[in-house]
């Protein structure tokens, strides 16, 4: 009898399928620094091939940022996931543009402040609070102070399972600094689809 009871309790127990999933919702993010904005781009495609190659290509977020005179960012060059946040957003705003923006709140894209739109506003926020909340805030402080010693940067937020391979990908940074990053992103789909429709 008492196998009959164990087989029973293996065969209703649904633990082990959903483990498996957990990780995906841990993310290392890895800030590169850079004295020049070519050098953060060479890495950004390189970290983008290495995705490719895996299969991974809508597995990761990724920013390059550059420091302007008189303390300005701004992200000049990005790829978001486009089955995860980025469908939502419709912009195409990640985790990735998330952490810089938690970083740097001012940080300008491309040819002006997202938000100066309201929708585009009040999406980012909500997506910059869940990438502050997936990181202490002592770490938080660590990247932006990294950050603030160069004159660009690489923000890539990743699947635990590539980080290596994306540190050894940034070679031409002068330094890195990886980090954990928790985020749940079902529940930054929903926050992302009220904060659009909402404004």
């Amino acid at each position: 009898m008492p196998s009959t009871h164990d087989e029973t309790r293996i065969a209703v127990d649904p633990q082990p399928e959903e483990e498996e999933l957990m990780p995906f919702d841990t993310f290392m993010a890895y800030v590169g620094v850079y004295d020049n904005v070519a050098a953060a781009e060479a890495d950004y495609d390189t970290v983008k091939a290495l995705h490719a190659e895996a299969g991974l290509i809508d597995a990761y977020d990724a920013a390059v940022i550059e420091r302007r005179d008189g303390g300005k960012t701004k992200i000049v060059k990005k790829h978001e996931t486009p089955t995860r946040v980025g469908g939502v957003l419709g912009g195409g705003v990640g985790l990735a543009t998330g952490l810089v923006v938690a970083l740097f709140p001012f940080a300008a894209i491309g040819g002006g402040l997202l938000a100066a739109t309201t929708a585009g506003g009040a999406v980012l926020g909500s997506l910059a609070g869940h990438a502050a909340a997936g990181m202490s805030r002592d770490d938080l402080k660590e990247l932006g102070e990294h950050l603030d010693a160069g004159q660009a940067g690489l923000v890539v937020v990743a699947v635990s399972d590539m980080g290596a391979k994306v540190e050894a990908a940034m070679k031409q940074a002068d330094k890195v600094e990886a980090k954990q990053l928790k985020a749940d992103t079902e529940q930054i789909e929903r926050d992302a689809s009220e904060a659009g429709s909402a404004s």
